[in-house]
């Protein structure tokens, strides 16, 4: 029978439209986090981001977090949850009081926090993040700590991120159905960028495309936090929905032409390599195959991208990512996965490039270190640093997601009987 969960115990769950991924994590004695177990499942039934099959959704993550507690050899009863389906919104607000030149105190701080915890307006949308991110001492940006300093004015910038009601409340109440409690539901980007993204990154500006299955995030960091948000609903199972369409075969064989043959880049050579494909029409017949040559797949492969890459100009631009700040730009997601998309994005977007994979993470699988699984890390290290969330203190009447409860007692009862019988 699997152990209970020790103390500092950290589940990340990442409920995506092409799989269900989750990690078990702890923190080391010296802070870092250990991976010890992971879980992976098809995702049944998600679609653009949103839950479209609650049913076959809650049964991939009851499998993804079961595979990951084997691995483990322990059981878990809450989980930090990823939400990348499109409607979020980013807003940073900004407060200021009045200090009169004297010492900054914790109290000084508190009442400044309340303050801005009053003045967000999420305008109708659920709140996912309110966070201080940095602090300002007589119109001076950038300070961590104001205690203790004098200033005549303290102000602070709160990194807001909101997104669509229904679709979260859809996610916990799935979470909440594979009888797991949900600690909080955490935006992709803002996972993903603590990931993949160097603290330097995020200070001096950087553009974070996550490119999924169903749906493309672009996210600005800048001034250590993130700025801006725009979400694409197109993503990788639209390339391969176009390979499949394109040579009249199903998707699971479409799927495995773009990972061992696609391309984002064309060479001569292509033209002579040969690719076996089985028609749907031809499956009865053994002999009914055909061929066609990597050109004709890379072809299909960089019409879809060419028009995805449009859209994420017209996002950068929407985003204002321009300029000396708009030159960096990493891409991480399974789209990213893709061979040779780096070196065609930095050519469509017109900036430097790079992959996003996860890092600063002890025994994670090799399978688990791309592009793909850099949201799931990201909430482990979101999971681990907890930050200060306002959103605690909210006034009467403000719609926020707040944890759930009550279903560890229950799930280790099931847990219990299925080690028994």
């Amino acid at each position: 029978m699997a152990k209970a969960a020790p103390e500092g115990l950290i589940t990340a769950l990442d409920i995506g439209s092409s799989k269900v991924s989750a990690m078990i994590a702890k923190k080391g004695d010296g802070g870092e986090l250990i991976v010890l177990g992971t879980g992976q499942r098809e995702s049944r039934g998600v679609k653009r981001g949103y839950i479209a099959d609650m049913t076959a959704t809650e049964a991939a993550v009851r499998e993804a977090v079961e595979q990951a507690e084997r691995i483990a050899g322990l059981n878990i009863e809450n989980v930090w949850v990823g939400f990348s389906a499109g409607g979020l919104v980013s807003d940073v607000a900004e407060v200021e009081v009045e200090l009169g030149g004297h010492q900054v105190e914790q109290q000084d701080i508190d009442a400044l926090l309340t303050a801005g915890r009053q003045s967000i307006d999420p305008q109708g949308r659920m709140v996912l993040h309110a966070q201080p991110a940095l602090y300002t001492l007589d119109g001076l940006t950038g300070v961590k700590k104001p205690l203790g300093l004098h200033a005549d004015k303290l102000g602070v910038h709160i990194h807001v991120v909101a997104a669509d009601g229904s679709p979260v409340r859809n996610l916990d109440l799935c979470v909440r159905s594979a009888h797991l409690e949900v600690k909080s539901i955490i935006a992709s980007p803002v996972a993903t960028g603590l990931a993949c993204l160097s603290d330097e990154e995020r200070e001096l500006g950087v553009a974070l495309v996550e490119i999924g299955a169903g749906i493309t995030n672009v996210s600005l960091f800048a001034g250590g936090m993130l700025v801006g948000l725009c979400s694409i609903p197109t993503g990788a199972a639209d390339i391969t929905d176009d390979i499949a369409s394109a040579f009249g075969t199903r998707r699971q064989q479409a799927e495995r032409m773009k990972c061992f043959h696609g391309s984002a880049n064309a060479s001569p050579r292509d033209n002579h390599d040969m690719i076996p494909v089985t028609p749907i029409a031809a499956e009865d017949d053994a002999h009914a195959g055909v061929q066609i040559t990597k050109a004709q797949l890379i072809g299909v492969i960089r019409q879809r991208l060419e028009h995805q890459m449009g859209e994420i100009r017209k996002a950068l631009a929407q985003l204002r990512f321009e300029g000396p700040v708009g030159r960096q730009v990493v891409l991480t997601g399974g789209g990213a996965e893709l061979k040779g998309i780096a070196d065609y994005a930095q050519q469509a977007l017109g900036r430097s490039v790079r992959l996003g994979r996860p890092r600063g993470l002890t025994g994670l699988p090799e399978a688990h270190g791309g592009p793909a699984f850099a949201t799931l890390a990201g909430l482990a290290f979101y999971a681990a640093t907890d930050p200060v969330d306002l959103r605690s203190l909210a006034p009467a009447g403000q719609t926020v997601m707040r944890p759930s409860g009550g279903m560890g007692l229950f799930r280790k009862l099931i847990q219990a009987a299925r080690a028994n019988y």
